[in-house]
């Protein structure tokens, strides 16, 4: 028997779940789909994950035709997100999805008889979609919100739903003292948290968060070769859907993230390893920086890149969006500050106002561009 990969709109309610469940129990494999892509962009990336089908928000099943079977156990391809490139489709197999779903189930002493989950994150992402996953694999009450909005996702709470994955930008916005646990993961994690919020680190590949508050789940283990994080655990992907498995021959996968691994065993995590900055032959972390900076009253929201410089390699630019636009922070004020914290040579010697932050649907900062903008 030839094992399907079939594409389902992965819009937030009852109806993709039931979808989901089905398509398993027929021995296929899920790729959500983006219900928010254009029409170009939508057939361009099942061009590249090559499903047997399409299933749209209403049951319909639309054949296509150029589909590439799975392996058999394959359960999910997952759509990387997409932040410095075209998305690839990380292949996850049955065993990585419920090795996931145990894992951040123990971490978090998940109770199926007193919790309840909150999914409101894209389900075409792995933060949205592995709330369901673990729902489904520990038969723990779940509920579902098309979008995270605040006021719903507050009502959500009130009406028994005690653990809910957010990003950052909604978190900011939300009062989530009611859930017992808030899961918070992508690159711009607060460094001031509530109690009751976790930060998350992991990646698509990894089924999603796979260390909590710098500490791998159980299973997983963590190391740093060369200054860049390594991952092993039996919820890592099996290969890309092009065929190419990134793990070496021990079960280990490059992360292209920069950290360390104390001795006892914590994680952590310093920035993706092509976003530094090399600046006069010094290097510079964006994340760093950028923690400082959004500490400024007239900072709303900062991201911090290279430009090409005659002088210094690079130089470190701040690009902000201001609290009020009319009276943005000046670069002198920007300077002071990361000196007041950091070495000189991380202040930054631009600065570019802009509207808003390009991010994806998860949160996550576009910095593709961002070295562009004036």
């Amino acid at each position: 028997m030839t094992n399907r990969l079939i594409a389902v709109v992965a819009e937030g309610g009852p109806r993709f779940v039931e979808t989901l469940r089905r398509v398993w129990d027929d021995g296929d494999a899920v790729f959500p789909l983006d219900p928010r892509l254009p029409p170009p962009a939508a057939q361009a990336v099942l061009d590249t994950m090559a499903p047997s089908a399409v299933i749209d928000h209403r049951g319909e099943v639309y054949p296509r035709p150029g589909a590439r079977p799975v392996e058999a156990g394959d359960a999910l391809v997952m759509a990387t997100s997409g932040t410095t490139g075209a998305p690839r489709g990380a292949v996850l197999t049955s065993d990585a999805v419920h090795a996931a779903a145990v894992a951040t189930s123990a971490a978090l002493a998940v109770d199926p008889e007193r919790d309840q989950w909150l999914a409101c994150l894209p389900l075409a992402h792995v933060g949205g979609l592995s709330v369901v996953t673990r729902a489904l694999a520990t038969g723990t009450p779940l509920r579902l919100l098309a979008r995270p909005d605040p006021a719903a996702v507050e009502a959500e709470a009130g009406a028994g739903a005690t653990l809910v994955s957010l990003v950052a930008t909604v978190l900011a916005r939300t009062d989530v003292s009611r859930f017992r646990r808030v899961l918070v993961g992508g690159s711009a994690s607060p460094r001031h948290r509530p109690p009751n919020v976790v930060a998350t680190y992991g990646l698509t590949e990894t089924g999603g968060g796979v260390v909590y508050d710098g500490r791998p789940l159980a299973g997983v283990e963590a190391r740093a070769l060369d200054g860049e994080l390594r991952l092993r655990g039996p919820m890592l992907l099996r290969a890309y859907r092009d065929g190419w498995d990134p793990k070496d021959a021990g079960g280990w996968m490059a992360t292209g993230d920069a950290g360390s691994v104390g001795d006892d065993g914590t994680v952590r995590v310093v920035g993706r390893i092509d976003e530094v900055i090399v600046t006069g032959g010094e290097k510079v972390w964006p994340a760093p920086v950028e923690a400082v900076l959004a500490g400024h009253l007239g900072v709303r929201e900062v991201a911090v890149v290279g430009r090409p410089d005659r002088e210094w390699g690079q130089r470190v630019v701040a690009v902000v969006v201001a609290h009020d636009a009319g009276a943005p922070p000046t670069l002198d004020e920007l300077r002071d500050r990361v000196k007041q914290h950091l070495p000189a040579y991380a202040a930054p010697r631009e600065l570019v106002v802009v509207e808003a932050l390009p991010r994806t649907a998860l949160g996550k900062l576009r910095r593709v561009g961002l070295a562009t903008l004036s």
